[in-house]
C-alpha cells in the first residue's frame, strides 16, 4: 500500500512540473495609445523574471509574450504594467501610476488630448 502510495504522489508531481511551459506563449489586452506607450509596456514586461518575449501592438491593444511558466504568471505581468501607468481587464492602474504617464498617453475615456479639447 505504501508503495502505491509513492507511486501516485510521485505520478503527480511529475504530471503538475510537466504542466508548466518553459516556452508558453500567450496574448491579453493592455490599453495605450501611441508609441511611447508600446515601450513602456513592453519594457515593464520585459522586467518581470521568466518573461521571454514581449510584443504590444498598438492597433489592436493586443501584448503578445512567451514567458516561462515556471518563473512568472500573467498576474505578475499584469501588475508590472498596471506600475508604469496601463490597464488590462483584470488589473487597473492606480490614479498616480496613470497620472505618471505622458499627457499623449491618455487613454482613459474621461481624458482627452489637446488637439480634440479645441475643436
Amino acid at each position: 500500500m505504501k508503495n502505491s502510495l509513492l507511486i501516485l504522489v510521485t505520478m503527480f508531481t511529475v504530471g503538475f512540473g510537466l504542466a508548466q511551459e518553459k516556452n508558453k506563449k500567450m496574448t491579453f489586452e493592455v490599453d495605450g495609445k501611441c508609441d511611447m506607450c508600446k515601450v513602456r509596456i513592453e519594457k515593464a514586461a520585459l522586467k518581470v523574471s521568466g518573461v521571454k518575449y514581449a510584443s504590444w501592438d498598438i492597433p489592436s491593444h493586443e501584448l503578445s509574450l512567451i514567458i516561462d511558466e515556471r518563473k512568472t504568471n500573467p498576474m505578475a505581468i499584469k501588475s508590472a504594467i498596471a506600475e508604469v501607468g496601463h490597464d488590462t481587464k483584470e488589473l487597473k492602474a492606480t490614479q498616480e501610476a496613470y497620472d505618471g504617464v505622458h499627457p499623449c498617453c491618455k487613454y482613459r475615456e474621461n481624458d482627452t488630448n489637446d488637439s480634440e479639447k479645441h475643436h
